[in-house]
């Protein structure tokens, strides 16, 4: 498969259908912040402080305008960003080139093949020689499954000598996996290992890889902590990603699933509320002791989801 990874004249690489829709892309992206109080209310309280300085995270979430406003708040908190689409006919051509134009790295177009696909989600991963990101934005797991089937194989050949053979499995799309993983190990033998030794965690937002990553717990094969996205009801990407920056080096999280803290659920509630203008006012003392809650919360217990 001949794919190339193209440059911005800035530098900054890329792949996508068509650059030229970035306009396009730009005013669709300008009016969908209107619409996302959230991520905007994340970019004002946050983006001056920078807290994502120095990270690089790599995102495995549809190429949509609504993703390119999430994409545009990492980058405005400080982060490095790689992106692809978790899904070969989601991505939104105009949304990847504006971002691919003005913001970060971008691999993904409308109708891509599997083979496009998994190279695509390659090129995410892949920062270079200091190896792979600090942070995954996962979306059906297909980031966390490259690397922790690369690192399996990188482990078996280490011992036997022996590479992937794409011909053990029947599922067309996993010899792609394998095939890719191969090729790696042919030009990097321990490429997916430093990426594994460089993550500090990924979130994951569906049903199906959340069910991935606890399989993983249960059999002590997860390589790295994991916020489960999907069982939060703010769903929020961006603080998720916060935490496990904030205590990488605390070892408040270890290589288990976790779901967002209630108090920072409550957090990204608040962010809306006074976005859409809602006037909110903290806990007194004694109106927190009458309904006996923490006076910053959280005000419910952590298993119930609201």
């Amino acid at each position: 498969m001949a794919l190339s990874v193209e440059k911005t004249s800035s530098g900054r690489e890329y792949k996508v259908k068509d650059l030229s829709q970035a306009d396009f892309g730009r005013l669709e992206i300008e009016l969908a912040e209107v619409e996302m109080p959230g991520l905007m209310a994340c970019r004002a309280e946050f983006g001056p402080s920078k807290p994502f300085a120095g990270a690089r995270i790599s995102g495995s979430l549809h190429m949509t305008i609504q993703t390119a406003v999430l994409i545009e708040t990492l980058t405005a908190l400080g982060a490095e960003v790689r992106w692809c689409s978790c899904n070969i006919f989601s991505t939104q051509d105009h949304a990847a080139a504006a971002i691919a134009r003005d913001s970060a790295a971008v691999f993904a177009w409308k109708g891509e093949t599997l083979e496009e696909y998994w190279w695509c989600t390659e090129r995410c991963l892949d920062w270079g020689e200091g190896g792979g990101p600090d942070l995954i934005v996962d979306d059906g797991g297909d980031a966390t499954l490259l690397i922790h089937e690369g690192v399996k194989a990188e482990e078996e050949y280490e011992k036997t000598g022996k590479v992937p053979d794409p011909e053990s499995t029947d599922n067309a799309e996993f010899k792609i996996v394998l095939t890719i993983i191969r090729d790696g190990i042919k030009a990097d033998p321990k490429k997916y290992r430093k990426m594994k030794d460089r993550l500090v965690g990924v979130s994951e937002e569906t049903t199906t890889g959340v069910k991935r990553l606890y399989q993983m717990q249960e059999t002590g094969t997860l390589l790295f902590p994991a916020i489960n996205v999907n069982d939060s009801v703010t769903k929020s990407k961006v603080i998720a990603q916060l935490e496990l920056w904030k205590e990488k080096s605390s070892g408040k999280y270890e290589k288990k699933v976790y779901v967002l803290p209630k108090h920072l659920d409550e957090k990204v509630a608040a962010l809306h509320l006074g976005k859409l203008g809602a006037k909110l006012t903290k806990l007194t003392k004694s109106q927190a002791d009458y309904i006996s809650v923490p006076i910053e919360g959280p005000y419910k217990p952590a298993h119930y989801r609201y």
